[in-house]
């Protein structure tokens, strides 16, 4: 018996260092959770189904706010994903509306001019079936849609993940 709750302590030690690659326990959904679909909005108010926008390929979600300072560090490590692996993974920012508009959110995105989708949160659909209790989490989807990474903040080397999910292809 012992050594059943030892072996069951050690896969849920593993499973929560590898479910967040940031070593800080679980962020968002566990690795290899089929991810949820949710309907949220383009930013000209039309119903987009989160999930349809990956189109069979990896996508990486940044749950993001205008005023989020971690959320605009991250910014140069997804505009190199964006410009080097933009044919084989899908970026979405989904903007969450905590202190923030749509029309601010807009301005924003028209002000940067981003190469890739930013979705409105507005009942906040995307951010409960995400367990996204921040700004800055990133999840990553393998082409199956299943959970292949999460972490948060500015820390993480999103280029080197993304580059090793699509590196053999």
């Amino acid at each position: 018996m012992r050594r059943i709750a030892m072996v069951a302590l050690g896969l849920l030690t593993t499973a929560g260092a590898t479910s967040a690659q940031t070593g800080e326990g679980q962020v968002s959904l566990a690795i290899g959770t089929q991810a949820p679909d949710v309907e949220l909005q383009d930013l000209d108010e039309n119903d987009v189904s989160l999930l349809a926008l990956a189109e069979g390929k990896p996508m990486l979600i940044e749950f993001w706010a205008s005023w989020c300072e971690q959320c605009e560090a991250l910014q140069p490590q997804l505009d190199t994903i964006h410009e080097t692996y933009g044919d084989q993974v899908n970026i979405v920012a989904v903007a969450v509306a905590v202190s923030q508009t749509l029309r601010r959110v807009r301005r924003h995105v028209e002000d940067a001019g981003h190469g890739y989708a930013f979705l409105w949160d507005g009942k906040g659909a995307a951010v409960r079936a995400y367990q996204a209790a921040t700004t800055a989490i990133i999840v990553i989807l393998d082409e199956e849609g299943k959970v292949a990474y999460t972490g948060v903040g500015p820390g993480q080397d999103l280029v080197a993940v993304v580059s090793d999910m699509v590196g053999g292809r």
